[in-house]
């Protein structure tokens, strides 16, 4: 398949994937197939773009905040972006700290070729030393995730797995935080160890994804094979039918889906 794509690199539209894609392709390639080959995308709704708004706002102050840039001015305006960052920091010491051994920074991106496709991460702040990195990720909605739930979520799993491959740190050296800051509840966290068993566990299902993928990609330009369904979403997927006239489809704006890393801050976990 490697060399398919490099013979049909005009046609292959698929170069980067996030993890919000891995997390599609997983639970409905039918929905991976439409959003990203077809482009069918609907408007998030008016309380989802509130949501959003507020998400990227707290993410532009932390930001700025980590960087040492005035915040005054987005915390004059929303007084529970104030208050939720009052509220972190109370519970969340290493942001306060400014320790000279130690490495900080904010939305920084790292980017992993693998298999032929370009992974690119973006954390909310990584803090790091000699021996120790730790991810920390902002989540704007309210109900925290189940651990278990959130371990296997494409987001911890891949921004573990690309610090680990171009860093210098062993899996053993590396964990994550995520904080959920919306009020009214008060801040909570769940944090995720990383080890070698994971890491390798992370990369044949990566391997096993994208060799699907690739199959996938080569039948729909090559034979116009819609992606499949999966086992257990078949039932309940809205597509199971909506995806046998492709062309009809299109021309009707309520059968539109909406990709979950166009949405800030919208629980992508759910």
């Amino acid at each position: 398949m490697d060399i398919y794509k490099q013979q049909n690199r005009s046609l292959f539209p698929l170069i980067r994937l996030s993890q919000g894609q891995l997390n599609l392709l997983e639970t409905c390639p039918v929905q991976f197939q439409r959003i990203y080959f077809e482009q069918l995308n609907t408007p998030s709704s008016p309380s989802q773009q509130e949501k959003q708004t507020w998400g990227s706002q707290f993410h532009l102050l932390m930001q700025q905040r980590e960087l040492g840039l005035p915040i005054d001015e987005l915390l004059s305006d929303d007084d529970q972006l104030n208050h939720s960052l009052s509220a972190l920091l109370q519970v969340a010491p290493e942001l306060q700290q400014n320790n000279p051994d130690t490495w900080r920074s904010a939305e920084h991106c790292r980017t992993l070729e693998f298999q032929g496709y370009l992974f690119t991460v973006i954390y909310d702040l990584i803090i790091a030393n000699s021996t120790q990195a730790h991810i920390l990720d902002w989540k704007t909605y309210l109900q925290p995730e189940k651990p278990a739930k959130l371990a296997n979520n494409w987001q911890t799993r891949l921004y573990l797995y690309v610090l680990a491959e171009t860093s210098n740190y062993l899996p053993e050296q590396i964990s994550m935080t995520y904080w959920f800051v919306k009020l009214p509840t008060q801040p909570q966290k769940i944090i995720f160890n990383y080890d070698r068993h994971q890491h390798e566990q992370t990369r044949q299902d990566l391997i096993r994804l994208l060799t699907q993928l690739d199959e996938w990609i080569k039948n729909y330009l090559e034979k116009n094979i819609s992606f499949p369904h999966r086992e257990d979403c078949l039932e309940k997927c809205p597509y199971a039918e909506i995806l046998l006239d492709t062309q009809d489809e299109s021309k009707n704006d309520n059968n539109r889906v909406f990709s979950i890393d166009e949405i800030a801050e919208i629980n992508p976990f759910l």
